[in-house]
């Protein structure tokens, strides 16, 4: 049995695990998904105030209070930024990290930093336009090539993301380079993707990697095919 926790990314919520949760416990793991402030079920919080470091201190608070240890701990897309963190915190705590088509940072950088100019800038303009400067609305699920079927029901879970949690540097200071089980899975059927050059720079720091073809939200689009590749990643070397 392993313990996945598993990080959702921007405008998500714990919902979007559903189908992954419900067949990982099926098989016996523990599954945690929590929803980071500001979003989801917990957008009656959202404030200007909350930032990368406020989503760590979310998963890295839930690891401590539930007291797990040998974690696989799982970022998809934004969440990557937020594994990252909780790396650099609870070291000791994580069997593995695993970036699901996720931004992989390296000290001193923002998500902000990763994002094509013209995508950084759109998001500026939106949260201008729609969010008094400190919302970023959601990207249409179309984007990201979710699959036609969710596309309508993602469009309506989804809600508006904090502007600091993509502008806030991260500090790593070694954590996580004490962790010796890392993959990166990309999603390789979605056109415009930023995540090539963390794809490659996962690939760069020799960390095993394998992709998935399908959109952004793997999870949504491909639950048996990644399941199984949690399952499997979770047995590897363990």
């Amino acid at each position: 049995m392993a313990t996945f926790v598993l990080v959702h990314g921007a405008w998500h919520g714990s919902w979007c695990w559903a189908r992954v949760r419900c067949a990982l416990l099926d098989q016996g793991h523990r599954v945690f998904t929590p929803t980071l402030s500001g979003v989801a079920e917990q957008s009656h919080a959202l404030s200007p105030d909350i930032d990368l470091q406020r989503h760590v201190d979310d998963v890295a608070n839930l690891i401590r209070w539930e007291e797990l240890d040998s974690v696989i701990l799982c970022g998809h897309s934004y969440g990557g930024c937020v594994i990252s963190g909780v790396a650099e915190v609870l070291p000791d705590r994580i069997a593995a990290l695993i970036y699901l088509d996720a931004f992989l940072l390296e000290d001193g950088e923002s998500l902000h930093d990763l994002l094509p100019a013209e995508h950084r800038e759109m998001q500026l303009s939106l949260a201008n336009e729609f969010g008094e400067g400190w919302r970023v609305p959601p990207i249409p699920a179309e984007v990201f090539n979710v699959n036609a079927m969710d596309r309508d029901w993602v469009d309506r879970q989804c809600t508006p993301q904090p502007l600091a949690t993509f502008q806030q540097r991260i500090q790593l200071k070694g954590g996580p380079s004490q962790i010796s089980r890392n993959h990166f899975i990309y999603a390789s059927d979605w056109e415009g993707t930023p995540f090539a050059a963390c794809y490659d720079r996962a690939k760069a720091r020799g960390w095993t990697t394998s992709e998935i073809a399908c959109g952004h939200d793997v999870m949504l689009d491909r639950p048996d095919a990644l399941t199984s590749e949690l399952i499997r990643l979770a047995s590897a070397n363990g």
